[in-house]
């Protein structure tokens, strides 16, 4: 198990540079013209673009957009405004490299179906198992003087906010989640992780141990069924390449 644990950066964004205001202005262009497809990198240009390191709160703006490109950016954090995107169906931040985790509120992104990140990068990840900040040492502070509670919406000062991670599926993708919490009742209200990963919500630090990967493979990858080892077994040829490519594809990201 790796136990390295990044410390968090907050203010990570300079929002007086040339490239914040541009993609703002790129933000109101994409919700103006109802485009369905978000895609920094083609406005903004490889040098502008390797300047993003969050993405503005007003992407909360993007009703119609349906597809988010992210693709080599230097982001380090989304906002939790990317909750209200409610027609995104599909979210890449591959080699996204610094992004080691995301918002609970894209949660909200009921049809998000379809994603791709490089998640041998992220916080508790079934490959290396990199550590998660610890919060109560390292809290999170995102723009602003205040939060919204990441369960029931209630806005709240950061000196009274619970944070916690939790690892869930989004999209395609078993992701690390922070939440921002106003009460216990809220916490107990938030989904249960898959297998393979910690069961419960948690403050993160050195000390937290980590499912291995051993035992993620087994409730993951081993596993079969007396009906899927006869396929095999009386020689249907679909079955064992399909199964094969999904451990692959899995290795590869």
């Amino acid at each position: 198990m790796n136990n390295r644990i990044s410390r968090i950066e907050n203010e990570v964004q300079d929002r007086n540079s040339v490239a914040w205001k541009k993609l703002c202005n790129y933000v109101d262009k994409v919700e103006k013209e109802n485009r369905e497809e978000f895609s920094p990198l083609e406005e903004l240009g490889p040098e502008l673009y390797s300047q993003i390191y969050t993405l503005p709160e007003t992407i909360s703006k993007l009703k119609r957009v349906k597809k988010i490109w992210l693709y080599g950016s230097k982001l380090k954090r989304i906002p939790p405004q990317i909750g209200e995107m409610d027609a995104l169906e599909y979210f890449d931040p591959y080699t996204s490299y610094d992004l080691h985790w995301f918002p609970y509120e894209i949660t909200n992104c009921k049809n998000l179906k379809g994603s791709r990140v490089s998640t041998r990068v992220l916080y508790g990840n079934f490959k290396n198992r990199m550590g998660f900040p610890r919060l109560t040492h390292n809290p999170v502070r995102y723009f602003g003087e205040s939060v919204k509670c990441s369960v029931c919406k209630k806005e709240m000062a950061y000196d009274i906010v619970n944070q916690v991670w939790i690892s869930l599926r989004v999209g395609t993708d078993v992701l690390p989640l922070l939440a921002n919490l106003c009460s216990t009742e809220c916490e107990a209200k938030l989904p249960q992780p898959p297998k393979g990963y910690i069961q419960n919500p948690h403050k993160g630090g050195a000390q937290l141990k980590q499912p291995t990967f051993e035992e993620w493979r087994e409730d993951n990858v081993v596993n079969r069924t007396v009906e899927d080892t006869e396929k095999i077994h009386e020689g249907n040829t679909d079955y064992a390449p399909k199964l094969l490519k999904l451990i692959r594809k899995i290795w590869e990201r």
